[in-house]
């Protein structure tokens, strides 16, 4: 099981690595475990302790990340020629080791034993002074030799040199020249020559434009200058590799003393990073013990605002091994043992307590049951999750541990889970281990009323604003509340009398007050489903359009006329130029109405029917005969 999460532990250490400076500090955070050596585990606490001292009297110290640096010195030892850059960065830590070693000379005039770590560090002046003479900009400076400097000078008077030559080409041959000023093409000294003029100037042609009307040539009496320029190039590289090569040397000969400054910053790292972290959390040094003693004198959660935290008391070890923490839904009995948990872990970790003060034992193993441990990949259900940690917890229990586990024997039969819980209990008492557990089983509170070397202890619970104070009472058993919870928070009487019942019997209900009048649920107003209308006797769609009514019909926009109304199924007859169409309703658009059209008995068998049907129309009306009426 992963305790530090469980707990929240590992929140801390989240807090306490933002805090240091180097990745070697941040490892060790993250790998660190609690301490099994007592004299190392009271050294890592006056560490702390020191660390916070100087900071409040020198402010924080001057410390960098020194991945990079690392790296720089491996390189050098290799043999490697380091770049101006990676030596500009050894000059940097060691101005940083400068500053430190300044800082913890000051501390001694507090007597601070970290102050005389200072001995330890070699801030290589002769190093620095070198990297600092010959590394300026990140590259090597002028006159870094005089060498360099001689040929960086000559190189600058041969480049005025190649241009002061162009110029005068240019100046003498005007009517040649497609413009007024000469340029630098390939790292070469142009002039721009008119392209029909290329024979009247002696030299190379470097480059063209984009028309190909002017050519950039270089003049053949630059051409020589180049040709120096080149071979003075070619010496200012080779000085200035020798002068890297010469401080990269120094670098390597200094890899054993950078080490030991890397190592030695590493480690005031760490131990700053807790000095830190005690005055961010605004904690105290503990007392450590291994008489399996634990007294907390206002105590804390540390990932809590202490500004609304009641503080928690507790004292645990010497008659009592376990305390059985009863009281309300949401009253602050998780936070209670998570805050003692998390107390004891940090001080035998090497950290200061947020406590106004505490005495603290050394465990041998943290063990813990938080939360439902549900787990549907798993196949675990709340309660099967619940005991398979429960009994991980038993087999590794001994008398040196500290154990906390929360809603003993819950997420199963009541009846059946208040006997586990008492099992479990009496197991950790037979263990000799430190334990607190929290429950709402009154049986169970029972039980660590009865019990050898178990105390019951109850959370305090504000009745009037349903807030959890934190404050915790032992000696007292309390009571979950849940029916005055449930009787605030709006449950009507009717419901709380049958709860009452179910839970107590009906002679509960006299000793119960209620907290408010009788009265109903008050249902809230819910949305209705809005079911499809559907087509069949639908009197509106049916009436939509007309006989003899103008449409467009989509999505060709052609123009038509209703020549049979919109059927049950949302069908109409349309008549276009030439043929008739069923179409459904919702592809057509009304264009213009029949009564703006036509006069009220207007005869629409002129516009729909053929001659020859309205003529056997017309003879069926006034004498029998065999003739039919066709429809296309």
């Amino acid at each position: 099981m992963n305790i530090e999460k469980q707990i929240e532990f590992h929140k801390i250490k989240e807090m306490w690595m933002n805090l240091a400076v180097t990745e070697a500090a941040k490892e060790k955070i993250r790998e660190l475990s609690f301490y099994l050596d007592e004299r190392e585990l009271r050294r890592q606490l006056r560490d702390t302790t020191d660390s916070r001292s100087l900071m409040e009297k020198l402010g924080t110290p001057p410390l960098q990340n020194l991945t990079e640096i690392s790296d720089i010195m491996m390189s050098a030892q290799m043999g490697d020629c380091l770049t101006p850059h990676q030596l500009e960065k050894v000059e940097t830590v060691l101005a940083v080791i400068q500053r430190l070693k300044e800082y913890l000379k000051r501390g001694k005039m507090y007597d601070n034993p970290l102050a005389y770590y200072e001995a330890n560090l070699n801030v290589l002046e002769e190093l620095r002074a070198e990297i600092g003479r010959q590394i300026r900009g990140g590259m090597v400076d002028t006159y870094a030799s005089k060498e360099l400097s001689r040929i960086r000078s000559q190189m600058v008077k041969c480049e005025e040199q190649m241009k002061k030559k162009a110029e005068q080409i240019m100046h003498s041959n005007k009517e040649s020249m497609a413009d007024n000023y000469c340029t630098l093409r390939n790292g070469r000294v142009c002039i721009p020559v008119k392209r029909e003029c290329k024979l009247k100037i002696s030299g190379s042609v470097i480059d063209k434009s984009s028309t190909g009307s002017t050519l950039f040539m270089e003049p053949a009496s630059v051409a020589k200058y180049y040709e120096e320029l080149q071979i003075l190039t070619i010496s200012e590289e080779n000085e200035v590799y020798r002068i890297l090569y010469t401080l990269s040397a120094m670098v390597a000969e200094s890899v054993t003393a950078m080490d030991e400054n890397i190592a030695m910053m590493e480690k005031l790292d760490f131990i700053i990073s807790k000095g830190k972290l005690s005055i961010d959390l605004d904690a105290v040094e503990p007392s450590i013990n291994t008489e399996r003693r634990i007294v907390l004198k206002d105590g804390r959660h540390p990932l809590m605002d202490k500004m609304v935290n009641i503080p928690l008391q507790l004292e645990i070890g010497e008659s009592v091994r376990g305390i059985v923490i009863t009281g309300p839904n949401t009253g602050g009995k998780t936070v209670a043992i998570k805050t003692v948990m998390l107390n004891c872990m940090m001080a035998q970790c090497g950290l200061h307590v947020t406590c106004k003060e505490a005495d603290i034992c050394m465990n041998n193993s943290y063990l813990c049951d938080i939360g439902d441990g549900q787990n549907i990949a798993e196949n675990l259900s709340t309660f099967s999750s619940h005991i398979k940690n429960v009994l991980e917890v038993l087999r590794e229990v001994n008398e040196g541990s500290l154990v906390i586990m929360d809603e003993l024997g819950s997420g199963t039969d009541p009846t059946e889970g208040m006997g586990i819980a008492i099992a479990i209990l009496e197991e950790l008492r037979k263990s000799g281990a430190l334990f607190l557990v929290t429950t709402h089983y009154p049986e169970v509170k029972e039980y660590a009323g009865s019990a050898q070397d178990i105390l019951n202890a109850r959370m305090t619970f504000d009745k009037e604003t349903l807030k959890p104070t934190y404050q915790m009472v032992l000696g007292e058993a309390g009571e979950s509340c849940a029916f005055y919870i449930a009787d605030r928070l709006g449950m009507p009487n009717e419901m709380l009398r049958v709860a009452i019942k179910a839970a107590y019997g009906e002679g509960a209900l006299d000793r119960y007050t209620f907290q408010k009048e009788d009265a109903l649920l008050e249902k809230k107003k819910i949305n209705k489903i809005s079911k499809n209308k559907k087509t069949r006797g639908n009197v509106e769609l049916r009436t939509k359009y007309k006989l003899g009514d103008s449409v467009f019909v989509y999505p060709d926009k052609k123009i038509g006329i209703v020549c049979e109304p919109v059927n049950a199924k949302g069908v109409l007859r349309v008549q276009l130029p030439g043929k008739k169409i069923w179409i459904n309703h919702k592809r057509v658009k009304l264009h213009v109405a029949a009564t703006e059209l036509y006069p009220p008995d207007y005869d629409f068998s002129i516009l729909f029917e053929t001659i020859e049907n309205r003529k056997i129309r017309h003879d069926m009306q006034r004498k029998y005969t065999r003739e039919e009426i066709r429809y296309d």
